[in-house]
Parts: structure tokens; C-alpha cells; sequence
């Protein structure tokens, strides 16, 4: 990596994230339901740089936040816990925190949220490109206006987009693909704006318009194509137990970043990202479920073991991740805080 300010710059909407895990369903009219977990942890575009950060991606976050308790416990995370660089970011007095409650059922989520809007809109934040090697942009009606300056420079940029609550999918948020190196859709979002009924069709009819293209496919895993490069890939996703699935997508593409960056086969690329979000779904929390190297090191571990006692599945695995050695090998260990019940610790004590 070369010699900039940061490796990865980010701007969005950080939410208080509040996730039950263990329904048996969503909550009907008139019921009541009893969550078996719980967690709090920054959610939105948190979750992208947490998992950054985690993979030791110097990250920088530019975001709003309230000077409430909730803005106080996020900000707190992100800067002394992770490790996120807010120095782009700004707290406003007087202004309530957004706050998400994820429902996690049966390894999908639904979620409901109150925020009002940020008095500071989040592209005021970064008036000219920040000193980066990657750049991660979130499109939506508008383009950012330091988007096409970044990219002119020569920064890379990785675009996802959101669920469209008006379900008009409009194709112009597609001519946004112009300045991205990359795009990192979920295959209901690709078909949805390519206007397509297949994830592969949607994958060839975006690969037209932006140099490599990934797209999610949950449990059938991810389909990518890299013109730059000429390769095209599926990968298949990991076998795991599901606890809560909130910003599985994040850590997906933050884990594809690092690859990038560091120069990696599309094929690797998205294995890694696959197994990161594998890794960040069987703990609560989107944000604090994403997975650091040593969670990384323990799980190339315990492959291993497995294919030494004999396992053929194990085997099959360890080939497919015989590149992660090295890589585990010039990170430093460390572990890492999860999603815990309360963020009431003053009180507590």
C-alpha cells in the first residue's frame, strides 16, 4: 500500500443498533415475542468501517453524530474501541442519534428505525477528497460531489446501494458506475435495477458499465466478474449457523477492499470477503460481529486440524484458503469487543 492519509474513507449514516436475535417470527398485531440475545453496537455505514478497520485498514468515517448518551457510546466505539479516524465527522448538540432495532429471524433480518435529519447533510462533510487509496460510496438519488473528484485522482472506489423503499429502482442511480472501480450489489437489488429475473443476467448487464462487478447471492454465495483482469468467478458461501445476519453485506465489502488493495485474484477477492461475512454472521451485531485477524487465525486453525484428523470437507477448504496463511501471517493477532446487551455502564457501576 502506498503513502496516503488513509486506506479507506467513507461518509454515511451511523445508527444506534439495537439487535434481538432468537425469534421464532416477526411480531404480529396485538403480540408479544421474547428475543433469546440481544446486543448494541454503530450501525450503518459503522458496520462498513468497523469490519475495515478490524482487517487493519486505516479507515476514516465521515458522519454526524448527537451529543446524546446514544452519540456518546457510538463515537467512543468507533474512535478508541476500533480505531475509526472521525476526524471528518462532526457531533451536533440538540440532535437525536438515530436508532435501528434489527429483528433477526430465521437468517434474514427486518428492521425499524427513528432518525430525523442531520441538520449537517453528510456530503458537507467531505468538501474535497481526503488522501486515500480506496473510497467506499453508497448510491442513491444524488452523486456525491467529491465522488468524481476522487475518482479522477486515481482513488478507487467501491459503490453499493440500499433497499429502494419505493421499489421505482430508477436506472439512473446506475450512471453513478462511471467513477467506481467496483460494485458490490445483493443479487435482489442487481436484478432489481438491471431490471432482470436471474443474478447472472443482472452480473453481465452491470459488468458493462463499471470494470468488476460482485454480486451477493446469500447462502449460493457471490458471482463476480473483473473485465480489468478478464476473470469471472463463483464462490460459494461457507456452511454456518446464522445468528444474525445485520451488515453481513458490510463486512463482505470491506473484506473485498483489503483484497483489492492488496492485489489479490477476484477469486480470492471474494472467497475472503465470503468468509468474513461468514464469520460476522454467527454473532450478534452487525458492527461488532465483523471478525478481526486472530478470528480469522482460529478459524484457519481449526481447518486444519480437521483436514489433518482425516476430514475430506476440511481438505477441500483448506485448498480453497491456502492463500489466507501468508496473509494471516503478516497481520498482527488481536482480539476483538462483540455486540454486548446494554451500553449502560455508568449506571451499571
Amino acid at each position: 500500500m502506498t503513502d496516503t492519509d488513509f486506506d479507506v474513507v467513507m461518509q454515511g449514516t451511523v445508527f444506534f443498533d439495537i439487535v434481538l436475535t432468537g425469534l421464532p417470527a416477526l411480531p404480529t398485531s396485538g403480540t408479544e415475542s421474547l428475543a433469546d440475545g440481544m446486543g448494541s453496537c454503530p450501525g450503518g455505514i459503522a458496520n462498513l468501517a468497523v469490519a475495515a478497520s478490524r482487517l487493519g485498514m486505516r479507515t476514516a468515517l465521515a458522519a454526524t453524530f448527537g451529543d446524546d448518551v446514544y452519540g456518546d457510546f457510538l463515537w467512543r466505539t468507533l474512535a478508541e474501541q476500533e480505531g475509526v479516524d472521525l476526524s471528518l465527522s462532526q457531533r451536533i448538540a440538540h440532535w437525536h442519534s438515530p436508532v435501528t432495532v434489527s429483528l433477526a429471524v430465521q437468517r434474514d433480518r427486518a428492521m425499524v428505525t427513528h432518525s430525523h435529519p442531520s441538520p449537517i447533510p453528510t456530503s458537507k462533510l467531505i468538501s474535497s477528497p481526503p488522501s486515500a487509496l480506496a473510497g467506499v460510496v453508497h448510491l442513491g438519488e444524488n452523486a456525491e460531489p467529491w465522488v468524481a473528484q476522487a475518482s479522477a485522482t486515481g482513488m478507487k472506489l467501491f459503490g453499493d446501494v440500499g433497499w429502494d423503499p419505493k421499489q421505482e429502482w430508477s436506472p439512473m442511480v446506475l450512471q453513478q458506475l462511471t467513477d467506481l472501480h467496483a460494485f458490490l450489489p445483493n443479487s435482489a437489488e442487481a436484478m432489481a435495477y438491471t431490471r432482470t429475473d436471474d443474478p447472472r443476467a443482472a452480473l453481465m448487464a452491470l459488468a458493462d458499465d463499471v470494470p468488476v462487478v460482485v454480486v451477493t447471492c446469500g447462502g449460493q454465495g457471490s458471482i463476480g466478474i473483473d473485465s480489468i483482469s478478464g476473470e469471472e468467478e463463483w464462490v460459494p458461501s461457507l456452511p454456518v449457523n446464522a445468528v444474525d445476519a445485520t451488515g453481513a453485506g458490510d463486512v463482505f465489502a470491506a473484506s473485498f477492499v483489503l483484497g483489492t488493495l492488496r492485489g489479490w485474484p477476484l477469486r480470492q477477492r471474494m472467497a475472503f470477503a465470503n468468509l468474513c461475512a461468514a464469520l460476522s454472521v454467527q454473532q450478534v451485531g452487525g458492527s461488532l460481529a465483523a471478525p478481526g485477524w486472530g478470528d480469522l487465525a482460529d478459524w484457519l486453525a481449526q481447518v486444519s486440524e480437521l483436514a489433518r484428523a482425516g476430514s475430506r470437507a476440511a481438505t477441500v477448504l483448506l485448498h480453497s484458503y491456502d492463500f489466507l496463511d501468508g496473509a494471516i501471517g503478516d497481520e498482527p493477532v488481536r482480539a476483538v469487543r462483540r455486540a454486548s446487551a446494554t451500553i449502560a455502564r455508568t449506571s451499571d457501576a
